[in-house]
């Protein structure tokens, strides 16, 4: 894939991440993703589980500063975040989201109400109140589960958030 194909394809990816809509990504944006996140689980956010995820938004967005805001204003806008993201994309997708496994590993701690791992109905739930489309959402999180088993795993959301800032399509 060309630069260009990537640019494009990050740049359809920045909605995601800029949860207020004002043009831009900040600490902000992954604090209201967490508060949504436990909202929508019931976690309190002073219990160990809500703690984790507080944390794990805020190395999300400290990584993602450290790769994308290039004047360090503490925001990271649509250009910042296509070039940090084509960047650190060239280089070596896992690592890029690295970034995000401290914020999905407690995301999966909250899913998980039985003790048994985050289930696709509780994957859909989290990917559904960070404002995806509620079907699109089911079709996502049914797709998380690779192998199978009714549970979805850490390496199968890291695996599934590297392959969404590599695949060809802006809606996959």
């Amino acid at each position: 894939m060309d630069s260009a194909e990537y640019e494009r394809k990050i740049a359809a990816r920045f909605a995601s991440f800029d949860q207020d809509g004002n043009g831009y990504i900040n600490r902000e944006d992954f604090s209201a993703a967490a508060k949504a996140v436990l909202a929508e689980f019931g976690t309190a956010a002073r219990s160990d589980k809500g703690q984790a995820v507080f944390i794990g938004a805020e190395a999300f967005w400290q990584g993602m500063a450290g790769i994308a805001d290039v004047d360090g204003d503490q925001r990271v806008n649509r250009q910042e975040f296509v070039t940090g993201a084509v960047k650190r994309l060239r280089d070596n997708p896992q690592r890029f989201a690295e970034i995000a496994r401290p914020f999905l590993h407690a995301v999966i701690a909250v899913a998980d109400e039985d003790g048994g791992g985050a289930t696709p109905e509780s994957a859909a739930r989290v990917i559904r109140v960070l404002g995806v489309d509620p079907e699109v959402a089911r079709r996502a999180a049914e797709a998380l589960d690779a192998d199978g088993d009714g549970r979805i795993s850490e390496d199968e959301i890291m695996a599934a958030f590297a392959a969404y800032y590599t695949t060809a399509e802006p809606d996959a």
